[in-house]
């Protein structure tokens, strides 16, 4: 994996589908690097490592774009955790590790914000304090070296269209996504369609949807975006099976009532051939970046790009079950005698 070509974001969309690989939040606290409940990335300063290898598994896994690991690493979220402190050193960190695994392959590197929970639509102050936390960010991101700004789990269209000024004020393509955890509009009132229509008047070269909804009750919303809109359409759902009874991850509960996120949503998880069928069903329905968020693995990327037509590194390994003792052709007839209890 080597030499990076120069074609940027808006070309590669003109050109064909891209593939986003995201969710690292998720994958590094289920490997034991990052805590659950404030979910803030201090691994990029404590186990830089760790997230150079995740990034490397996404890229050798199909994913275009590598997502510099600032999501939750915001003046807010780092003052709840002490760690207020090291926030330009995280920032400027994570942008390095995705820019020197990029460089490995022909992938671009994205700076990210985030929904900050402090933003409040009634409150100037809280609108200015936002705008302060994406400058600072993204000023940062830029200096290190970036080549769009993905703006992604935005509940309000307020909190996302300040987030969009700032990148606008950096000369840089935007993408910015809304989190549809409401059945049917942002957290101010707007329906995910008509807020994507006004981001997209407002400038925004890509808008769309990510997190919350697995792809059975995003793919709904998503097909209604791409008919609104003219430009570049994004979708990047959570590979759990989500459904009319529970339309996100939130709203999941176990046989028992429990409530399953964040902690206990393995049981929900889409299987790498649910993922790979998504991203056809997206592609079909015009989307040009077609992704995965929180919850995702190297495997269900792997099988989103070969659902795509694409072979890639980690295709090397992909699945041969023709080799497998029990499941190939030509059984042995000391291991035949088993089939039946396999196939019980």
């Amino acid at each position: 994996m080597n030499g990076r070509s120069h074609a940027g974001i808006m070309e590669r969309l003109t050109n064909g589908t891209v593939l986003g690989a995201e969710g690292y939040v998720f994958e590094l606290e289920r490997r034991g690097y990052i805590k659950a409940g404030p979910y803030v990335p201090e691994v990029v300063l404590d186990f830089p490592g760790a997230v150079r290898e995740l990034h490397r598994e996404f890229l050798r896994a199909g994913s275009d774009v590598m997502v510099a690991l600032t999501y939750y690493a915001h003046r807010e979220k780092l003052r709840h955790v002490g760690r207020e402190g090291d926030l330009e050193r995280m920032n400027r960190r994570a942008v390095r590790i995705a820019r020197e695994v990029a460089q490995e392959g022909d992938a671009l590197v994205a700076g990210n914000v985030c929904n900050t929970w402090a933003y409040d639509p009634d409150d100037p102050s809280a609108r200015k304090a936002v705008r302060a936390m994406y400058a600072e960010q993204l000023g940062w991101a830029v200096e290190e070296g970036i080549d769009f700004v993905i703006s992604e789990t935005n509940d309000y269209l307020g909190e996302a269209l300040i987030a969009l000024e700032v990148i606008q004020g950096l000369g840089l393509p935007a993408m910015v996504t809304l989190a549809p955890t409401q059945p049917n509009q942002t957290r101010d009132g707007y329906g995910y369609a008509e807020a994507c229509r006004i981001l997209a008047a407002e400038g925004a070269q890509v808008v769309g949807l990510n997190c919350d909804r697995g792809p059975q009750t995003m793919l709904p919303l998503i097909a209604r975006i791409r008919e609104t809109v003219e430009c570049a359409v994004a979708v990047q759902p959570v590979p759990y099976r989500t459904d009319a009874a529970a339309l996100t991850m939130q709203t999941l509960r176990s046989e028992t009532t429990h409530r399953a996120f964040p902690l206990a949503l393995e049981p929900f998880g889409c299987t790498r051939f649910e993922m790979a069928r998504f991203a056809l069903q997206a592609r079909d329905l015009g989307v040009d970046y077609v992704g995965i968020c929180c919850g995702a693995g190297p495997h269900h990327v792997r099988a989103m790009a070969e659902a795509l037509g694409r072979e890639v590194h980690a295709s090397k390994y992909s699945p041969s079950m023709d080799l497998h003792p029990m499941f190939r052709e030509g059984v042995s007839a000391k291991d035949a005698m088993f089939l039946n209890t396999w196939n019980a």
